[in-house]
């Protein structure tokens, strides 16, 4: 019987797209989207879909005896922005879904987990420009805590159980086919949406505010890269730093403007400023290049291009 794969937190901006990407790959019925809630029309009708509380260790333990599953993929989280408003929830999300998935693998429900982090584990003590893969790590948001906690425990469950698991520390998003999920770095898709529905967008981190970036076909590109390589190769059972390239609001908003001249963009910077500027400016990724060759492929002027003309069909 050919192995299935189960994505937890289906539905949310990466979830999305790693789905439609392994259906793509691996035949639709081979994998079983999850989330607490239905997701956007194409990936509801790409192939079958479990309601399931990501912090449910019973339901999804049948989900995967029921299935037979080989690969999971812990998608569900609550993101920077939304997890400062709510912290307590956001704790309670992160990590009991994490524990309740690598308890699972380490009982022998499966063979081999995917868990996202993300640049959120640096802090303001943390060298900004080509953050190293091993470095200070002392994040100042309830999202960026979480984060490293449970690097700590992937590491931990590998070292300890044996737990094959593998991760990625994802600098900013920028997609077109899932909204973001309350992320700091989401100016970096609304920017393009306000672009061609009004012509302007104010932007809530300062013009100069530099942070690592990548475009989501990068992102799932490096995901699916990482969980085919040879375990033997896995160096990192932390997670992986992974870069593509840095941009600023104004760089953005020229690189806009190269295909919509009047384009106009305001700055009023909010409480997610305070977050940017813990955040690195720029990531060294070499691990990740060495280990299992790890290349981005999409620049500031591809990403542009794409994304206009992407959320253009899409509207």
């Amino acid at each position: 019987m050919p192995k299935k794969t189960l994505i937890v937190g289906a539905c949310g901006q990466i979830g999305t797209e790693l789905t439609l990407a392994l259906r793509s790959r691996c035949g639709s019925e081979s994998v079983i989207a999850s989330d607490i809630r239905e997701g956007q029309q194409e990936l509801m009708r790409s192939g079958p879909f479990v309601q399931l509380d990501a912090t449910d260790k019973a339901a999804i333990r049948e989900v995967l005896e029921s299935n037979e599953i080989s690969d999971v993929y812990l998608m569900a989280a609550m993101l920077s922005a939304t997890a400062e408003k709510n912290p307590a929830t956001a704790w309670d999300l992160n990590m009991g879904s994490l524990l309740n998935i690598l308890e699972l693998a380490r009982s022998g429900k499966f063979n081999k987990l995917f868990w996202p982090s993300s640049i959120a584990v640096f802090g303001p003590s943390t060298p900004r420009t080509n953050t190293p893969q091993s470095t200070v790590m002392e994040p100042t948001t309830v999202y960026g805590i979480s984060k490293l906690a449970g690097e700590g425990w992937c590491a931990y469950y590998h070292r300890k159980f044996g737990v094959d698991v593998r991760s990625i520390r994802y600098p900013g998003l920028i997609s077109w086919k899932a909204q973001p999920g309350g992320g700091t770095t989401d100016y970096a898709v609304e920017i393009y949406q306000e672009a061609l529905s009004s012509g302007t967008y104010q932007c809530f981190v300062k013009e100069d505010t530099r942070l690592p970036m990548m475009y989501m076909e990068d992102a799932i590109s490096g995901t699916l890269q990482l969980m085919d390589a040879p375990s033997a190769g896995i160096t990192v059972r932390s997670s992986y730093n992974l870069g593509a390239l840095s941009f600023t609001p104004a760089q953005m908003a020229e690189s806009i403007r190269s295909h919509m001249p009047d384009f106009r963009i305001s700055y009023a910077p909010d409480y997610r400023q305070e977050i940017a500027e813990t955040w690195p400016e720029s990531i060294d990724d070499s691990k990740a290049r060495e280990d299992w060759g790890w290349h981005p492929r999409f620049g500031l002027e591809d990403i542009t291009r794409e994304m206009l003309s992407r959320l253009r069909t899409k509207s």
